[in-house]
């Protein structure tokens, strides 16, 4: 054509021909129109978005407890394992120079008046004893009570009404591990009254456990669930002096608990997930 220019054909570079497998074209913002619907839709999927990686953060840094049972093969090293215990009570209506542990099992010890890592301190201006003590016993059944068996004097009235604060059996539990009631399963249970010299008899099941941290270190410890009642007895036409029982026996079971955190993979992907919603 007369004082025309004629088109010039541009060859499709490589670019352009990787450009067509693009699923996610942009549509020119000629095309496109802002609406009051459109903006609260985006305003909830944002949160919604938000929450969810809110709540996989959360549960990224959260470590979760798993359980298994087996039953331990016992060591062959010819020497009974020792528990350590730990026991805190009061007996808010006795003195504590009358108060005293005694421990039996069935391999024959029978120690009357324990004298070793214990402590006393009187509550209600002397007339009561908070009675502390940490000692071993075999992992045989046996029992260990509070009596007056040891006493240079026998008082004459005795009324072993008591509250027991704590009764741990292995190595002291610390952080979430702790938090598991059935390790300390006597704490905070009610005051028990004395009135009429009755007995106290605590049955206890107690569960070997291991509980395994993040780090990979093991905590051996027991749990404990138990029984309880009180009791007036005689014997030979007069009565049984008092005492405070906790009888106990071993199950053949162990618990394992492991801490886990889910894997690092996992909290990415799903996070990615969410972002792309």
């Amino acid at each position: 054509m007369d004082g025309g220019t004629t088109p010039v054909l541009r060859r499709p570079s490589a670019m352009d021909a990787i450009k067509r497998f693009d699923v996610y074209r942009k549509i020119p913002k000629d095309l496109t129109q802002p609406t009051t619907a459109g903006a609260a839709v985006s305003i909830i999927s944002g949160l919604f978005i938000l929450t969810l990686l809110f709540t996989e953060f959360v549960s990224f840094l959260s470590v979760e407890v798993k359980s298994e049972l087996f039953v331990e093969q016992p060591k062959r090293t010819g020497k009974v394992e020792k528990i350590p215990v730990f026991l805190n009570v009061s007996v808010p209506r006795l003195k504590c120079s009358y108060v005293g542990l005694d421990i039996q099992d069935e391999m024959g010890r029978h120690e009357v008046g324990f004298s070793g890592d214990t402590e006393k301190v009187e509550i209600n201006d002397g007339e009561g004893c908070l009675y502390t003590a940490s000692f071993e016993v075999n992992k045989v059944p046996g029992n260990f009570h509070l009596s007056t068996h040891s006493a240079q004097e026998q008082p004459t009235e005795i009324n072993f009404g008591h509250e027991v604060h704590s009764l741990t059996f292995g190595e002291r539990l610390e952080g979430s591990a702790a938090e598991s009631g059935a390790f300390d399963a006597l704490k905070g249970s009610p005051y028990m009254e004395g009135d009429g010299w009755p007995s106290f008899d605590y049955y206890l099941k107690i569960v070997p456990s291991i509980y395994q941290a993040r780090s990979g270190v093991e905590t051996r410890n027991f749990q404990y669930s138990y029984a309880k009642k009180s009791y007036s007895s005689f014997g030979h036409g007069h009565r049984v002096m008092p005492a405070v029982w906790f009888r106990y026996d071993m199950s053949p079971i162990t618990v394992k608990y492991t801490e886990h955190r889910q894997p690092f993979y996992h909290f990415i992907t799903t996070v990615s997930v969410a972002a792309t919603l």
